[in-house]
């Protein structure tokens, strides 16, 4: 009994960990971006986890709901809290969202809080802040049409809407890592997943 609690304790620590990771990745990218609507935040979001995948086989926020939307990639359960007005209490406790001129802006209630990150992920943060710093939604579609990009892949591959696979991140360049290797990490953290499921 006593270990059947300290894993599901353990288990919705992990869920939090990532959780707080999100959130403060979106403090983050508003406060150091500029045009930070929720189309921006999702590519920005997208662009933290697909980095950091492709340097290590894992995400940042553990999301693995990404769709390849029309105009970017779409983590369909944050963007489902986002856009309905429908913040947890978690996250409206750290950001607002208002409406000004048909645009939705989102604005940090707290300061961001680096504890939850490792130095890669800060520095992927920083890297991706600094990337679009100025940059607006539409440029970034634009971009993003380039050869090879895994929402762009996604779409002429499995049409709008699929799923964007993660594994598309890796290129073969000196900081991704190989596919064995993604495969290998994504095999452990499921098998850490079940342990902690209970």
């Amino acid at each position: 009994m006593t270990i059947m609690m300290g894993v599901s304790h353990t288990r919705n620590m992990l869920i939090e960990h990532h959780r707080e990771k999100m959130i403060n990745a979106i403090i983050y990218f508003v406060t150091k971006t500029k045009f930070c609507g929720i189309a921006k935040l999702c590519w920005l979001m997208y662009y933290l986890d697909f980095l950091h995948f492709k340097e290590t086989g894992m995400s940042v926020t553990d999301m693995d709901d990404y769709l390849a939307g029309k105009f970017g990639p779409v983590p369909s359960s944050l963007h489902r809290e986002l856009s309905n007005d429908a913040l947890n209490p978690d996250m409206k406790e750290n950001i607002s969202i208002r409406t000004a001129n048909n645009f939705k802006v989102i604005q940090a209630i707290k300061e961001f809080d680096n504890q939850y990150f490792t130095k890669r992920e800060l520095r992927i943060l920083e890297k991706v802040a600094l990337l679009f710093h100025e940059v607006k939604v539409r440029d970034m579609v634009d971009e993003a049409h380039l050869p090879n990009h895994p929402w762009d892949t996604t779409i002429q591959n499995e049409g709008l809407w699929a799923k964007i696979d993660y594994m598309l991140a890796l290129d073969g360049s000196s900081e991704s890592i190989s596919k064995e290797e993604a495969l290998e990490r994504i095999a452990d953290r499921e098998e850490m997943k079940k342990v902690f499921s209970g």
